[in-house]
């Protein structure tokens, strides 16, 4: 009698299971021997493909950005470059906020991180920033996106009207949530137009 197949286990297996995880239940659900039962295979059969756990997050948190879209850059002036970059970026990452702890210390060695830094850098050097001013804006990009993925500010204050009462600004606060994508989302785009529109000051003063 033939022996039952199993499954061919390969990294990107170990990284869409991790990646649900991380999804359904945030970075502590993963572990490898909780991976392992995932996939139906031994715990140790998954250090064929990482050594760490780590190294598994690391390629959760690569593989959505390397979902993000930079095709903007080298198509489009920077500014708006960067528009249609942020916009990708911050939808991917609100899409998989429980991964965001893991980006927000920056690409270290991960493939697309690395490779999306290097196609912002290299518009804004190519629009005529400095190497010092393209650093800084590539970071307050970062800050900005990171920022407004990892939580929501509509969702930070509790539907409880009694609870504002001794705070004369704050009596509708208790409704933001219920207004969660529009106050949340308005946010972001706020904060990219002004950050944009600050910037191309910026430029023509370092000009």
């Amino acid at each position: 009698m033939a022996r039952p197949r199993q499954t061919l286990l390969t990294r990107e297996r170990i990284v869409d299971t991790a990646a649900a995880l991380v999804d359904a239940e945030g970075l502590d659900a993963v572990s490898v021997r909780r991976l392992a039962t995932e996939l139906g295979v031994q715990g140790p059969s998954l250090y064929n493909h990482f050594g760490t756990k780590a190294e598994i997050l690391d390629a959760v948190a690569d593989a959505v950005i390397a979902r993000v879209d930079v095709s903007a850059f080298g198509e489009y002036e920077w500014d708006e470059a960067l528009r249609r970059w942020a916009h990708s970026y911050h939808a991917e990452l609100s899409a998989h906020p429980n991964i965001v702890p893991v980006l927000a210390h920056g690409p270290g060695t991960r493939p697309a991180a690395l490779a999306m830094a290097d196609a912002v850098y290299g518009a804004l050097i190519k629009a005529g920033w400095s190497p010092a001013r393209a650093t800084h804006i590539g970071a307050l990009m970062r800050y900005l996106v990171t920022g407004s993925a990892l939580g929501s500010f509509a969702l930070g204050f509790p539907d409880d009207p009694d609870l504002y009462e001794q705070y004369p600004h704050l009596h509708h606060a208790h409704r933001l949530a219920d207004h969660r994508q529009r106050v949340d989302e308005g946010a972001f785009v706020l904060g990219l137009e002004t950050l944009l529109a600050g910037l191309a000051i910026r430029l023509e003063i370092d000009r």
